[in-house]
Parts: C-alpha cells; sequence; structure tokens
C-alpha cells in the first residue's frame, strides 16, 4: 500500500458517489502532484477554477447548502490561506448561525508541500493545520501521516452522518517516500 496509490483510490471511491464533486485549481488540467490522482475521474465530475482561493470557497459552502459534497482541491495550505475568510467565517459557521438548521458537509483537501528533492521555497510548504484546526468549530481536520490513513479518512468524510465538513492534510514529500 502505497501513500499515492491509497490517495488515488480514494479519489476514484469519492467520484462514484453522484453528490461528490471535484473543484479547484488544477483538477482536471496538469498542474500539481494532486491531478495525478484524479486522472480516473470522470471529466464531468471535475470543475476547473481559476486562481481565485476565496471565491472557491464560497463556492463550496454553497454547494454544499444544495446537497452537492464538493471535493475542493487547495495544492498547499499556503493557498488556502487565500480562503480563510470563507472557510472560518461562512463554512465552519453555517450549522452555528442556523442553529443546525443548514449542513455544509464538504471535503476540503490541502497538503504540506512537498520539499524533496526541490525545495520550493516557503511559501509553498507551510503546515497551518493546528491553527485553523483552533479556529474552526465544526469542521473536523485529518492529517494523513500514514498510507493506512487515507481511505479511511476519506471515507469518514464522505459517509459521516452529522453535516461536518472534513479537512485532509496530505503530505506532498510522501507521495514518493511511502
Amino acid at each position: 500500500m502505497k501513500y499515492f496509490d491509497e490517495l488515488k483510490r480514494s479519489m476514484n471511491f469519492l467520484a462514484e458517489d453522484p453528490r461528490v464533486v471535484f473543484i479547484g485549481q488544477a483538477v482536471a488540467v496538469k498542474g500539481t502532484a494532486m491531478t495525478n490522482t484524479l486522472k480516473e475521474v470522470a471529466p464531468e465530475k471535475k470543475i476547473e477554477l481559476p486562481v481565485a482561493e476565496e471565491m472557491q470557497m464560497g463556492m463550496t459552502g454553497g454547494m454544499a447548502l444544495t446537497g452537492l459534497i464538493p471535493v475542493s482541491v487547495f495544492p498547499r495550505w499556503n493557498f488556502l490561506l487565500c480562503a480563510i475568510n470563507q472557510l472560518v467565517n461562512h463554512l465552519d459557521k453555517i450549522p452555528v448561525m442556523s442553529n443546525g438548521g443548514y449542513k455544509t458537509k464538504a471535503i476540503i483537501r490541502t497538503g504540506i508541500g512537498s520539499q524533496r528533492p526541490l525545495h520550493p521555497q516557503h511559501q509553498h510548504i507551510g503546515d497551518f493545520t493546528e491553527a485553523i484546526t483552533r479556529c474552526c468549530t465544526t469542521i473536523d481536520v485529518i492529517r494523513l501521516e500514514e498510507p493506512e490513513d487515507i481511505f479511511p479518512a476519506y471515507k469518514l468524510a464522505l459517509e459521516r452522518e452529522d453535516g461536518r465538513s472534513t479537512i485532509v492534510v496530505e503530505y506532498g514529500d510522501f507521495y514518493n517516500e511511502k
């Protein structure tokens, strides 16, 4: 069981659910290592977006309100920082502000950028897992440290019945190392 293979298996599993749609940068076109995990996902399940992270997270919340389960791909934590307003003040707070009347189950896929074999500099390797965990009251955050963590985490995120969103944090270096 390899890290990359488990990610690919998990994305294929998610894609089988008719409510799931993948949105983000490099989901339908080449661009990141995450793109390669989506190669077997049908094109109609993928919505390619420009580099507009706050808009993407706003769309994620809107789709979740309609009953879709968006898998919103932000290849690095550093990119997801540009969407923190929508994440913390909207997606996370909708269940609270509506007294549980609205559920916004989404899967946010992000990563800690790879440093090997080439260090991409510090704007690509941030790990904001702990800070965002403290900011969110209704969103769970799961780190994928081992290959055996991957499928159960994505399965939980999809099948949970509490309507909560899940941020799943991948490690770029592990795509080729584990």
